[in-house]
């Protein structure tokens, strides 16, 4: 062929057929925002290691104009690109996501994509971002229909940290394929989407032959606070003979506060194993009856292990017992909020103890006057629990000393606010 004829045929090859090394890829990104324009063209490459670099680059430049052309590329048909894409479009409303969601672990050999689930998923958005509709379309329906079982668990993560409602019947057609990895991943979302609603629809769960699946459906059915589910999660309770679904099924019981549980409680209150015991201090503490406080206060007094002892903590002022002094309950609680260890188990007991007014109002002096790390949870537990009357000590928190703080305070004021 002529060598014009090849420089013209060059010339108007189009941007979609293009096969690039990746090396020309991450040059051409160095352009940022006005590059995506140039970049956008390479996801339709016929090369799949040019489609990789190119949904990588847009996934760094990470500004709004990334989101339409990583929805794009969540209907690719490889898998990486369907992970990437679903990662860059969390990274977009949670900056550093891509670090450690799946596609920083992912591995590619040849045609087949290698990845690593981790247990810790607790990655979600605050509530006052608000994510675009398009965006948890798009993960939705890579969770019910991704070309791979991985892609797919990917997806259903992906919806969860970013609370998309709006895909939860996309979440329970998926499903339907049985897979481990989805059904786990399907199951944290609903968590932290927290619709009552879908309790009742993985009941069946609660007897799952695969040990995670069925702690992660009781557990989430305790979380949804599902009343019909109760008697269900009884008798995985006094069926089971592992240990570990005996601790989730009580710890979802006592999420459900029933005067019919109270035997139940009472039963392992005393028991062998310190999270059962925890789990049913915490249960006699919901049913918040001041009746209680005299068998909860011994098993505090007697109780030599961090954990219960703080969820019996919870159960005393539960029932009323509201003191600040130094041994208190409620004073140890907050105490723990500078323990590494166990300050998110406090934390979380706070956070459903300060919905009480009675409660958040010594809660206010000690934002005004703890340590660093006492005031960052405690305006995390206001901005998740409190009402009006905790907007003037957040406010306070926000113009604190030390950055850090007032910084959780200024997120603190919009959560708050988000929520009311």
């Amino acid at each position: 062929m002529p060598l014009l004829a090849c420089l013209l045929l060059l010339v108007w090859t189009p941007l979609t057929a293009q096969v690039m090394k990746p090396k020309e890829v991450r040059e051409l990104a160095k352009g940022g925002s006005d590059a995506i324009a140039q970049l956008v063209p390479l996801l339709k490459s016929p090369d799949i290691n040019t489609r990789v670099e190119a949904v990588k680059a847009i996934v760094d430049i990470g500004t709004e104009r990334s989101l339409t052309p990583l929805i794009e590329a969540t209907r690719d048909s490889d898998a990486e690109m369907q992970i990437r894409a679903a990662d860059g479009l969390v990274n977009f409303y949670l900056p550093g996501y891509v670090k450690t969601g799946l596609s920083a672990k992912l591995q590619r050999a040849g045609a087949a994509v290698k990845v690593k689930f981790t247990d810790v998923n607790d990655q979600v958005i605050d509530p006052y971002i608000q994510t675009r509709a398009d965006v948890i379309e798009a993960l939705g329906k890579l969770a019910r229909g991704g070309i791979s079982m991985e892609s797919r668990a990917n997806a259903a993560r992906a919806v969860g940290v970013l609370r998309g409602r709006a895909a939860i019947p996309d979440l329970l057609e998926s499903m339907k394929s049985k897979d481990s990895a989805v059904l786990y991943e399907s199951l944290v979302a609903f968590q932290k989407i927290g619709d009552r609603g879908t309790a009742i629809q993985i009941r069946y769960l609660l007897r799952d032959l695969d040990e995670k699946v069925q702690i992660a459906a009781l557990e989430t059915t305790g979380i949804l606070q599902s009343q019909d589910s109760l008697t269900d999660l009884i008798e995985a309770l006094n069926r089971t003979e592992s240990q570990k679904v005996r601790r989730a099924a009580l710890t979802a019981i006592a999420m459900i506060p029933k005067e019919s549980s109270r035997l139940i409680y009472n039963r392992f209150l005393t028991d062998k194993d310190d999270a059962m015991r925890a789990a049913a201090a915490e249960g006699l503490g919901r049913l918040k009856d001041p009746a209680d406080r005299t068998a909860l206060e011994k098993a505090y007094k007697e109780e030599g292990k961090a954990l219960p002892r703080l969820s019996m903590a919870f159960a005393l002022v539960a029932t009323g017992q509201l003191d600040v002094s130094e041994f208190s309950p409620l004073q140890v609680l907050i105490n723990t909020l500078n323990s590494k260890a166990r300050q998110n188990v406090a934390y979380a007991l706070l956070v459903e103890l300060a919905r009480d007014p009675k409660v958040r109002a010594p809660l206010y002096n000690a934002v005004s006057s703890g340590t660093k790390d006492e005031k960052i949870y405690l305006a995390r537990i206001l901005a998740r629990s409190g009402d009006k009357d905790s907007l003037p000590s957040l406010e306070k928190v926000s113009h604190d000393t030390d950055a850090d703080v007032a910084q959780e305070g200024v997120r603190a004021l919009q959560n708050l606010r988000a929520r009311l």
